[in-house]
């Protein structure tokens, strides 16, 4: 089961989402917030799986009530769903620790994949912020990375956890973790999220 908390400050767009969300048998939605400091306090209470964030919000801003999120629970992961598409509010929302960013235009069965792709520990980037971040640079290229490194990085910008990835390629999870470690330093990145987001531009 993946618990989400669910954070916007339109109460008809946050009372449709959680609509949507209670009719999949998975996710548990277990509160919801409009505005950031209600978000950071009921993160911390609730401790979700995955919390759905705006970054319209009034007082503590979407972006400040991720990073104290992600400071405070590095386990929940943020996936941001919003009408801002600019490149910066891509990025800083990346920066931040946030996990993926979708914009609302995004379709059900892409929001629903999102969060469980999340949840398992992968990066999601909605086509519409996809565009706009691969444009902003280039990791190292493919041919630094040894035939193994480039198969776990594939798995993890599909979202896989280091546990599926075993399960996928019939290794050990330590081993797993030492190819995710040489991708990360071969990539100059410093973590899976921005390894997935370079992965992408290549």
């Amino acid at each position: 089961m993946i618990s989400v908390l669910v954070v916007d400050d339109h109460p008809l767009f946050r009372a449709g989402l959680e609509a949507l969300l209670a009719t999949v048998p998975e996710i548990d939605v277990v509160g919801s917030a409009g505005d950031g400091e209600t978000a950071v306090r009921r993160a911390g209470d609730l401790a979700p799986d995955v919390v759905l964030m705006d970054l319209n919000l009034p007082g503590t801003p979407g972006l400040e009530a991720t990073r104290r999120i992600v400071a405070a629970r590095p386990a929940t992961a943020v996936l941001v769903l919003t009408m801002v598409d600019d490149d910066d509010s891509v990025m800083a929302a990346l920066q931040v620790g946030a996990r993926g960013y979708l914009l609302k235009g995004a379709a059900q069965e892409e929001v629903l994949a999102a969060i469980r792709s999340v949840a398992a520990g992968g990066a999601v980037i909605g086509a519409g912020a996809a565009q706009r971040v691969l444009r902003g640079g280039r990791g190292a290229p493919a041919q630094d990375l040894t035939e193994r490194e480039a198969q776990v990085l594939s798995l993890i910008a599909h979202g896989r956890s280091n546990p599926e990835i075993a399960r996928t390629l019939g290794v050990s999870l330590k081993t797993v973790q030492n190819h995710v470690s040489h991708v990360l330093a071969k990539m100059q990145v410093r973590d899976r999220t921005q390894a997935a987001l370079r992965m992408r531009g290549l």
